[in-house]
């Protein structure tokens, strides 16, 4: 297993063995820093910045208001619809919840879906510790899983780190449940706030479910972890294909155009309705490949969600 760092704009990223978690953590922490110090502002902004929880004074209905902020004893007293305003929370619970199942022990780029996994993980981590916020994980390791209490501090966090890296060497076999992982993730977080599940999203249950209940309280981010020969199938002849999940064994011959069209057109189709039902779900939606610079990507995000949150706010003054 390695983890793929890139610490500088511009430069081939390191690949870093799993040795000593002491080591691991410490370059880690080094590399996601140097890159998020100029870029990522604000002592008390989310990393999904959205309304906070706390109730604050009414005004008139917008079109484009949610409605489920529609106050109905002010709207009955005035005979008109008013929203209810929300104060911002001054310290965020932030709850992970990371899919560490056979499915993401594959890649054939800078690094395994595992490693990114975890790495996003870390980069969560450390946006949140930079703010002072709580941050808590779930591991999702085939039918088994683990719950890290949300905490404060530098300290916490490299503990949770190295419980999840520690998580992550242990290669499962068995085919997850997504869902009941997100209703796990559902039932530990008390209070309202982000909630971030990161996954290949290839489980066939129905997660999109608990996705959905997840997203009606509290903030969501659905980070999709892909490898790009999930997308698309090389020229180079016949090739096994294992499931890591079900072991199924199938021997394929890439040389032939047409079964790498078809390939690539059901990826597609695959991917699209993932997108598709976290979408629906009213999760955020934040792809992370194995073959390009991730932290920029969440970066970008980042910066994206905050100017559109921004924009909603003045349009609505």
């Amino acid at each position: 297993m390695t983890v793929s760092l890139q610490a500088e704009s511009g430069h081939e990223p390191p690949n870093i063995s799993i040795g000593p978690s002491a080591e691991i953590l410490r370059r880690l922490e080094l590399a996601i820093t140097r890159r998020l110090d100029g870029l990522l502002h604000g002592d008390y902004r989310g990393l999904v910045p959205g309304h906070g929880s706390e109730l604050g004074e009414t005004r008139v209905y917008q079109a484009g208001d949610d409605v489920r902020r529609i106050d109905w004893n002010v709207t009955a007293r005035m005979t008109e619809p008013h929203v209810r305003e929300t104060i911002a929370d001054r310290e965020l619970e932030t709850w992970a919840l990371v899919d560490l199942s056979a499915s993401l022990g594959f890649g054939t780029a800078r690094c395994e879906k595992r490693d990114l996994a975890f790495a996003a993980v870390a980069a969560l981590g450390f946006i949140t510790q930079r703010t002072g916020n709580r941050y808590g994980a779930l591991t999702l390791e085939g039918q088994y899983s683990q719950t890290i209490p949300a905490r404060t501090g530098r300290t916490n966090l490299q503990a949770l780190l190295q419980r999840v890296l520690q998580s992550a060497r242990n290669e499962s076999q068995s085919s997850p449940d997504l869902g009941a992982g997100i209703c796990r993730l559902r039932g530990v977080m008390k209070r309202r706030g982000l909630a971030v599940v990161i996954s290949d999203f290839l489980d066939p249950g129905d997660w999109a479910k608990e996705l959905r209940a997840v997203s009606s309280r509290h903030e969501t981010l659905a980070i999709e972890i892909v490898d790009p020969r999930e997308l698309e199938l090389p020229d180079v002849g016949v090739v096994e294909l294992r499931d890591p999940e079900s072991g199924a064994v199938l021997e394929l011959q890439t040389s032939d155009r047409r079964v790498r069209e078809r390939f690539a057109s059901a990826a597609r189709e695959q991917r699209n309705a993932i997108a598709r039902a976290i979408r629906d779900s009213g999760a955020d939606h934040l792809v992370l490949r194995t073959d390009s610079d991730w932290l920029l990507d969440l970066v970008r995000f980042v910066s994206w969600r905050r100017e559109r949150m921004e924009s909603l706010s003045r349009v609505h003054r």
